[in-house]
């Protein structure tokens, strides 16, 4: 496995290198956003075998280092769950960058402790990545947000365009992806699986998208990622949409995916849609268990 300071200078996200621009930079820690809609994989130039190993047995070669990251490794790691209610995005921004930072600073204690958030976003907000193209998602004219009630706010996660309000569950998971042993790719996979656990719960036929990152039903979308990672520690996380005004997204073209649909447990489930406080219960719970 990779160690933090072989990790490579470039980084795919897709087809789009992140590739840097001086020799100094090529042992850098991580710190670059995760696009929610695209596979995200390390490139180095070492051969691997189809498993995503080292492949020692032949010459110098072009390869892609992903990761299966289906369960976590065993790891000396505390979970502090925060329920926070409802918050403003920018507060919850805030508490996110301290708590990152408290997770690298804690970097050799004997029990590690990650974090877990737990919130809806209220006032209603549309975040909108640093992608070139995702500002051009944003359909609802000035009026129309302020009629709604719905914020704007950049951010810094991985991604395109997203909507958060209440009726939507927020999870953003602090972890130390380097002591947990995970690459970006099978972190990623590992988040949605806590989402499809939840959702069989709660008997919904949950899928992943081979061309999108998420959670799906059918054709419709369900649950949006968006990640960060700093000195390989993460922040932001998934956003399941448990009972929200799906009308809000209307103002923005979904992660930037033209003609898919948004969904919901409520949509689904009608008057069997469990509430907040049993989807929390059953999250934590994934969490907690895959911990």
């Amino acid at each position: 496995m990779l160690t933090k300071p072989e990790w490579p200078c470039e980084i795919t996200i897709g087809d789009e290198p992140a590739a840097c621009s001086n020799a100094n930079r090529a042992n850098r820690s991580i710190d670059h956003a995760v696009w929610s809609d695209d596979d995200i994989v390390g490139e180095r130039h070492i051969p691997l075998d189809d498993g995503g190993r080292v492949d020692l047995s032949s010459g110098v070669g072009h390869g892609r280092i992903v990761s299966s990251g289906d369960s976590m490794p065993n790891a000396s790691t505390h979970l502090d769950v925060h329920n926070l209610g409802t918050m403003s995005y920018g507060e919850a921004l805030a508490m996110q960058r301290a708590l990152q930072q408290e997770v690298i600073a804690g970097r050799g204690d004997q029990l590690q402790t990650g974090h877990l958030l737990f919130v809806e976003h209220s006032p209603p907000v549309i975040t909108i990545s640093r992608r070139a193209a995702a500002a051009a998602h944003l359909l609802g004219t000035p009026d129309m947000l302020q009629d709604a009630g719905v914020e704007v706010h950049e951010t810094d996660r991985g991604g395109d365009i997203t909507y958060h309000g209440p009726g939507q569950l927020v999870v953003y998971p602090i972890l130390d992806l380097n002591l947990l042993e995970f690459r970006l790719h099978g972190y990623m996979r590992w988040l949605e699986d806590r989402v499809l656990e939840v959702l069989a719960h709660f008997g919904i036929d949950g899928h992943r998208d081979a061309d999108a990152t998420g959670v799906w039903v059918d054709d419709r979308k369900i649950c949006a990622l968006g990640i960060r990672v700093s000195r390989w520690v993460s922040m932001h996380g998934l956003a399941l949409n448990v009972a929200p005004d799906l009308d809000h997204f209307k103002l923005i073209v979904p992660c930037g995916l033209h003609g898919r649909e948004v969904t919901s447990m409520s949509r689904e489930l009608g008057s069997n849609c469990p509430t907040m406080d049993a989807v929390k219960r059953e999250m934590q719970a994934s969490f907690e268990k895959a911990v």
